[in-house]
C-alpha cells in the first residue's frame, strides 16, 4: 500500500486522476476500520489533512460552505444556530474521538445507509462540492446516493465541501441504536421546516439501500399547512395529519433484517421518530416570534 500526501487542493486532485483507485482519509474513522479488519486494502491512500481549506467553513446569506473535512465537533460546536439538524446527527456520531477527527466528507464518501449526516443533509437540502482536474462541479444530495456505498462521484473526484441551506425554521433529529454511544443507526429520521418556502423535507437513515427522504410525507404535510393555513397562525397540528405524516415517512422506508434490527422493527421506529421530531419542530416552530420572511 503507498501513501500519497499531497499539501495542497491542486496537488491533491492531480493525485487522484493518475490515481483513481486512490482512497482518500482525512478523519480516516470508516477507512481505518475497513482497513485494520481487512475489508478493504487499497493500492494508494491518500491523506488530506495538509490540504487546509478541506478543514474550513464560510457562513453566507443562505448557505453554509462547510469543508469535507469540518469535524463534528466544530460543527456542534459553532454552526448549531446554521445548521441545528446537522448538529444534532453530530452528537450523536460515536464517542469524542470520533467527533474530533471525522467529518461529513468521509461520511459523503462511504455513503453508508446508516451514517448519521445523510438524514440531515437531506432534510436541510445540501449539495456536494466535487472537483477533478477537469473542474468542479455541485451535486444535488437528492442524486448523490446510488447505492450501498456508492455515491455519485467519478472515479477522479474528491469531495471538497458541502453546501447547506442556512436553517429558515426549526429542525431535528433522531436515532435509534443498540445502546447510547458508539454504535451504528439501526435507524435514523431528520425533519426540517422551511417556513420561507413553505415547505418541509425529511431524510431516513439505515431504513433503504441508500438514504432517501420520505417524498409523499412531505408533500402531504406540506398541503395540509397550506390548507389550514398554519404556517401563518403557528397553530397546532391535528392528531390525524401527524399520523399520517408517520405512516407515509414509514412507508417510505425498504428496510432489511440484519443483526442490529428487523425490517419490521425499523418501519415502526422511522414512523414513531417521525411522529415525534415532526412534533417537536412544529412545536418550537409555534413557539418562535415570526418573522417578516417566515410569514409571507
Amino acid at each position: 500500500m503507498d501513501f500519497l500526501r499531497p499539501a495542497s487542493w491542486e496537488e491533491a486532485l492531480a493525485a487522484k486522476a493518475e490515481h483513481p483507485d486512490a482512497v482518500p482519509i482525512a478523519g480516516g474513522t470508516d477507512v481505518m476500520v475497513e482497513i485494520n479488519f481487512d475489508h478493504r486494502r487499497p493500492a494508494y491512500l491518500m491523506d488530506l489533512n495538509r490540504v487546509a481549506d478541506l478543514a474550513e467553513w464560510e457562513v453566507g446569506a443562505e448557505s453554509v460552505r462547510l469543508g469535507a473535512a469540518v469535524p463534528y465537533t466544530r460543527i456542534i460546536e459553532e454552526l448549531r444556530t446554521e445548521l441545528p439538524g446537522l448538529a444534532l446527527a453530530s452528537h450523536t456520531v460515536a464517542s469524542p474521538q470520533i467527533r474530533n477527527r471525522g467529518g461529513v466528507g468521509g461520511n459523503l464518501g462511504t455513503a453508508s445507509p446508516a451514517g448519521d449526516a445523510h438524514p440531515a443533509l437531506l432534510a436541510a437540502g445540501a449539495e456536494v462540492e466535487a472537483g477533478s482536474v477537469r473542474g468542479t462541479r455541485m451535486i444535488p444530495i437528492d442524486a448523490f446516493y446510488t447505492g450501498v456505498k456508492r455515491n455519485a462521484l467519478e472515479p477522479d473526484e474528491l469531495i471538497r465541501a458541502v453546501h447547506v441551506r442556512r436553517a429558515d425554521g426549526p429542525q431535528q433529529f433522531s436515532k435509534v441504536g443498540t445502546r447510547n454511544a458508539m454504535v451504528i443507526a439501526v435507524c435514523a429520521f431528520g425533519v426540517a421546516l422551511h417556513p420561507v418556502t413553505r415547505t418541509v423535507r425529511t431524510g431516513i437513515g439505515s431504513a433503504a439501500p441508500t438514504p432517501v427522504r420520505a417524498g409523499a410525507a412531505e408533500e402531504f404535510l406540506g398541503a395540509a399547512l397550506d390548507e389550514d393555513g398554519l404556517w401563518d397562525s403557528r397553530g397546532p397540528l391535528t392528531p390525524s395529519a401527524v399520523r399520517r405524516f408517520a405512516e407515509l415517512c414509514a412507508a417510505a422506508c425498504a428496510p432489511i433484517d440484519d443483526v442490529r434490527g428487523t425490517a419490521a422493527y425499523r418501519r415502526h421506529a422511522v414512523g414513531v421518530m417521525a411522529r415525534r421530531t415532526l412534533t417537536w419542530a412544529w412545536e418550537s416552530y409555534r413557539g418562535a416570534r415570526p418573522t417578516t420572511e417566515g410569514a409571507r
